[in-house]
């Protein structure tokens, strides 16, 4: 029977993602705790408990994890409690030694391209933030995905902003789908550290009509204060998943 030459993009919730390409399933940036676990992020307008909601019903069986990068709304202590620590986990190349003294044994820098089953994975600049509050919340990746020269290229800006490099990593790549990190996270002083809707607009205008972009990162963690609805009103023509939806990515 042949391969099919699709891939495919679950929202599991927030920036969690389970990414098919032929029978290699990768899980991205695993925040597993149950609803209202965790204290809200601090210094934001809404001081609600997080996550803000459940997980969906998904299985979430896999065959690696990529890690963006250590911030709990994309690797928590559920994700750590849960993960095999023997599970492929592929990281910032900073961030090595902090997995390997949590006890995972199969820790892989994603510093160039690397291979996990039927996935590729190269990675890709991200900027999390403006100025001074950039450097401090890195480091952070975003990671080109895909398989086979058959198979589309799926291009996750982890969290960063609009700036050159994500324009020049759409430029070079040219990936059949977008997933960008939206949400507009903020605190209370300084820029969103996320994309708001002006910059998912930028995207959308720098990527031909036939790609999907698709916009994550929402409506579950208490400083993300874009919402679905309000990036929905925004821009046309982008992709708002719901919690458990997937995306076929031809």
């Amino acid at each position: 029977m042949s391969r099919d030459p699709a891939a495919t993009v679950q929202l599991v919730r927030h920036a969690t993602l389970l990414v098919t390409v032929g029978d290699t399933t990768l899980l991205v940036d695993p925040m597993l705790a149950a609803q209202g676990a965790d204290p809200p992020v601090e210094n934001t307008p809404n001081q609600r408990r997080n996550p803000l909601v459940d997980l969906p019903p998904v299985d979430l069986d896999h065959d690696a994890v990529l890690v963006t990068h250590r911030h709990n709304d994309h690797f928590d202590d559920a994700a750590r409690d849960r993960l095999d620590p023997d599970v492929p986990l592929i990281v910032h190349p900073e961030q090595v030694q902090e997995f390997e003294s949590e006890g995972f044994a199969d820790v892989r820098p994603l510093d160039g391209e690397l291979s996990v089953g039927d996935v590729r994975l190269s990675p890709t600049p991200a900027r999390h933030g403006h100025g001074d509050l950039a450097a401090a919340m890195a480091p952070v990746t975003g990671a080109v995905v895909c398989g086979s020269d058959a198979t589309p290229s799926i291009y996750l800006t982890g969290d960063t902003v609009w700036y050159d490099g994500v324009a020049e990593t759409l430029s070079e790549t040219r990936p059949s789908a977008v997933i960008v990190n939206a949400g507009g996270a903020r605190f209370r002083d300084g820029e969103p550290i996320t994309m708001d809707g002006d910059d998912v607009r930028r995207v959308r205008e720098a990527t031909p009509d036939d790609v999907t972009v698709a916009a994550v990162h929402m409506d579950a963690i208490n400083h993300c204060l874009v919402t679905r609805s309000d990036l929905r009103d925004a821009v046309d023509d982008v992709v708002t998943p719901d919690d458990g939806d997937v995306l076929r990515i031809e």
